[in-house]
């Protein structure tokens, strides 16, 4: 399981090289993405649901309509941790068996 020692900021600067359709917010980071329908942007946030209940770390989700909005942040840590990025990368995987873009 990933770590919830909060990140220093060589650390997460590293860590959002290699998510590129993440963008730093102030102690959390975020993604965007339309997916293909309604439909497909349900089946989305249900693939995530189940990934963040395996590592009980709940990102806040935003859908309207076909267009998601992730945004992770650890708050017990106060800020970003290693378990923020290995979610975001497990909701890319998502994203892309749904193709959304």
């Amino acid at each position: 399981m990933s770590s919830r020692v909060r990140l220093n900021e060589d650390e997460i600067t590293a860590a959002l090289a290699a998510l590129p359709q993440w963008t730093r917010e102030g102690e959390s980071i975020a993604r965007g993405a339309d997916a293909p329908d309604f439909p497909a942007a349900i089946r989305i946030v249900v693939a995530v649901a189940e990934q963040a209940e395996a590592l009980d770390h709940h990102p806040d989700i935003d859908i309207r309509w076909r267009t998601l909005r992730f945004v992770l942040s650890t708050h017990s840590a106060g800020g970003l941790t290693a378990l923020d990025f290995t979610l975001a990368t497990r909701i890319d995987e998502a994203l892309r068996a749904e193709s959304a873009a």
